[in-house]
């Protein structure tokens, strides 16, 4: 549910430790800031140094639809910083937020001259994909009650960090499907 790369982590915070390089800012995001906005030019990769983002779209009726959540050695801002393309999605920080910032020349001389970084930077594609795939068929194959036994496993703190209405959101149901849900699950001691 909440994503970390930890690898990814640890290699950027090194190369941020270093006081001779100027690659990366660190910038710091108070609950509920607005790090990327839909539609925005990016300029920056991101990189989650601690707390927690959610990633989501908004329709032109106005509904929001959650990608995912980010947590700790996340990377965002990354595809569309290949595509030169505008943000399909904002970002939102959830908790006390601190993120890396590579500027785009940065970003692009470090894939370039640093082979580790490349493979992590490839990695973590390949690993937001495989994650997207499986939440998608989880969503779609299976009920409820099963999808949030499968998240509170995953993010054992899901009721504590998280809002019912982004957790219904994310799931793709009604606040109102969810607390049925919920209250089944309890009813059952399954929560």
């Amino acid at each position: 549910m909440i994503r970390i790369n930890r690898e990814l982590l640890d290699f950027i915070g090194k190369i941020a430790a270093d006081e001779s390089n100027n690659f990366i800012s660190q910038h710091n995001f108070s609950p509920k800031k607005i790090v990327i906005e839909q539609g925005d030019k990016i300029e920056f990769v991101h990189i989650i140094k601690s707390g927690i983002a959610k990633c989501y779209l908004t329709n032109e009726d106005g509904n929001i639809f959650i990608q995912e959540f980010f947590g700790e050695g996340v990377i965002f801002g990354e595809i569309e910083m290949f595509n030169e393309d505008e943000t399909v999605c904002a970002v939102e920080s959830m908790t006390d937020l601190v993120i890396y910032k590579i500027s785009r020349n940065n970003f692009y001389k470090l894939l370039e001259e640093n082979p580790q970084f490349n493979r992590l930077v490839l990695r973590a594609l390949a690993a937001k994909i495989k994650f997207k795939a499986i939440r998608y068929s989880n969503s779609h194959l299976n009920p409820i009650e099963t999808n949030l036994l499968l998240l509170k496993k995953q993010f054992p703190e899901l009721f504590k960090t998280i809002a019912k209405p982004d957790i219904a959101n994310y799931l793709g149901v009604t606040e109102r499907s969810l607390n049925r849900s919920i209250k089944s699950l309890r009813e059952k001691k399954l929560i």
